[in-house]
């Protein structure tokens, strides 16, 4: 039901077993994926695809990164309605709902561990594991013996404000050895990960380094203006500390989540 999921399966070596791929617009597949898919129909890309459509490809099995695609009051197929038809589903450990504020880089090897048992694909899963926990470790070296920088992670959509503050993103800044200026523990974070802030706020929490989604060039290069025009006191903006991470690095159970945190890791502690 993403591109990261896709990606996922594929590397699972289930490419010729996709029969449907969604939110295509979210990101480009690599090219080696992409070639190793067989029929797929895409069925949306930008939300997730009507009950409807979902339906008429008559899947087996259906596989999302958050609870937000089986949402019925939005129109899509909901997971009770997805059993009727005699589709599994399985959402990312780390994108639904009752874990969603707590998920950390961890539930992608959850994942992986799970689709491996529920396909037969136990050796892939555990290399694509292994790699996956090296990758981490490498990345973790960065910063050993290094004071933690402070950080926050930002989006910026006009002149409005969102944070991080909990959920597999949060943890990324965490895998990466930073230190998040905004707490889980925090009122704001009360009913989601995500809060709106003002641009005052940002400047009082006064981060050493600022990672921010990105959804292309022009979106980063639009929110590097804004920082520099807004906030040039804050201490991140002072260093050139700015970190872009594609958005759909964020994604619950996406491998790349750990490009994500090699991306913040680099740009903390590489020099």
């Amino acid at each position: 039901m993403s591109p990261a999921q896709t990606e996922l399966l594929v590397r699972l070596g289930l490419g010729d077993q996709v029969v449907g791929v969604a939110q295509t617009s979210s990101s480009e597949l690599p090219e080696d994926v992409s070639a190793q898919l067989g029929a797929a129909e895409e069925l949306s890309d930008d939300l997730p695809p009507s009950r409807e459509v979902l339906l008429q490809v008559e899947p087996d099995f259906v596989y999302a990164p958050t609870s937000y695609e089986f949402s019925a009051d939005q129109g899509f197929a909901s997971i009770e309605q997805l059993d009727e038809a005699g589709a599994a589903s399985y959402i990312a450990t780390g994108g639904c709902f009752e874990r969603r504020s707590e998920g950390t880089v961890e539930d992608l090897f959850t994942d992986i561990e799970n689709l491996g048992e529920i396909f037969a694909a136990e050796e892939a899963a555990e290399e694509l594991i292994e790699d996956g926990r090296e990758r981490l470790e490498d990345a973790a070296e960065l910063s050993e013996g290094a004071e933690p920088l402070t950080v926050a992670q930002v989006y910026v959509e006009g002149d409005t404000l969102s944070v991080v503050g909990g959920g597999v993103e949060y943890d990324i800044i965490a895998q990466a050895g930073g230190e998040n200026v905004f707490s889980p523990d925090e009122d704001q974070f009360d009913s989601f990960v995500f809060a709106q802030i003002s641009a005052e706020e940002l400047a009082s929490r006064d981060p050493e380094a600022i990672t921010f989604g990105v959804e292309d060039a022009a979106h980063e290069e639009a929110t590097r203006e804004y920082f520099a025009q807004n906030h040039p006191e804050v201490q991140a903006v002072q260093e050139d500390r700015l970190i872009p991470v594609p958005n759909h690095h964020l994604f619950p159970g996406s491998l790349q989540n750990i490009d994500a945190v090699e991306r913040v890791a680099e740009g903390l502690y590489g020099g």
